[in-house]
């Protein structure tokens, strides 16, 4: 077989792999549009659900997601931002480097209920935290760190050595290079790694079905050791109920919502991304 043919093989079944993903995306998304969009309304967005989900809306669920993903990403965004400085900057013997780029990708990727896992044994039944929402957010802060830390890495890495030494020149010591050049370039890529880790964490279940939620008679928290309602597992618990015509309906239309906040969250952390390459190339 020559090399030519070869290659058009190769091209040929990463554009059918490339077109069967894309297929079930939107097929994925069509259904859900399809049968979501009809269980939208102004009073199913901004009302309590009632009789375990099947009737009322999804207010409280939707602030509860938003409630410990935002705590999540205040938790993370400092901790990704401290280790990746220390990685690009000050961790220069190479073995120990190469242990901290597998250790970080090991993290990334552990399946989500082992972090919930780990949270239920740890804050839950060895320090007696109870069930709740903050706990909910430090296990999703956790689950988020290693994109972050990774965006922020290959941010500062991708920024030209000239720039560095055209600091040094101009007399700045190391951390005065770090804080006025590197710094504002890997925060970029820290905002747009936290945007795609909330796309992540804002859908997921297991972490937080052990911890930090309840699945009905929750409203807002007054305070860090109470559980809040979530759109994963109140989708969770309506597909338990998925006789009821109006429970079903509920479900799809909270599906619609959370995948919606999801494409949100996606959407804006490649926008950042292409707006950040723009920067680095000036």
């Amino acid at each position: 077989m020559s090399r030519q043919l070869r290659n058009r093989l190769f091209l040929l079944v990463s554009s059918g792999a490339v077109l069967l993903c894309t297929a079930i995306l939107l097929f994925l998304f069509s259904v859900i549009t399809w049968n979501g969009i009809n269980a939208l309304s102004p009073s199913f967005l901004l009302t309590a659900s009632r009789s375990f989900g099947a009737e009322g809306g999804i207010f409280y669920q939707i602030l509860g997601s938003l409630l410990m993903v935002l705590t999540a990403a205040l938790i993370c965004l400092p901790l990704a931002l401290g280790a990746a400085i220390y990685k690009s900057e000050y961790l220069k013997n190479a073995r120990l480097q190469k242990a901290s780029a597998i250790l970080i990708y090991g993290l990334n990727g552990i399946p989500s209920v082992i972090f919930g896992i780990f949270g239920l044994i740890l804050f839950v039944n060895i320090l007696n935290t109870g069930i709740s929402w903050f706990v909910g957010a430090i296990i999703l802060a956790i689950m988020m760190l290693p994109t972050v830390v990774l965006a922020t890495f290959q941010a500062m890495n991708s920024i030209p050595e000239i720039y560095r030494e055209s600091a040094r020149a101009l007399g700045l010591n190391h951390w005065q290079v770090v804080t006025g050049v590197l710094l504002p370039q890997g925060f970029a890529g820290a905002i747009t790694g936290l945007l795609l880790g909330l796309a992540r964490a804002i859908g997921e279940t297991a972490p937080i079905m052990f911890i930090a939620t309840a699945f009905s008679g929750i409203e807002i928290p007054h305070a860090l050791n109470e559980p809040v309602t979530a759109l994963p597992t109140h989708i969770l618990a309506l597909a338990q109920q998925a006789t009821d015509p109006r429970a079903l309906q509920n479900a799809w239309g909270a599906s619609f919502v959370l995948i919606g906040l999801v494409t949100l969250f996606s959407i804006t952390g490649l926008i950042s991304r292409t707006k950040f390459k723009t920067v680095s190339q000036r």
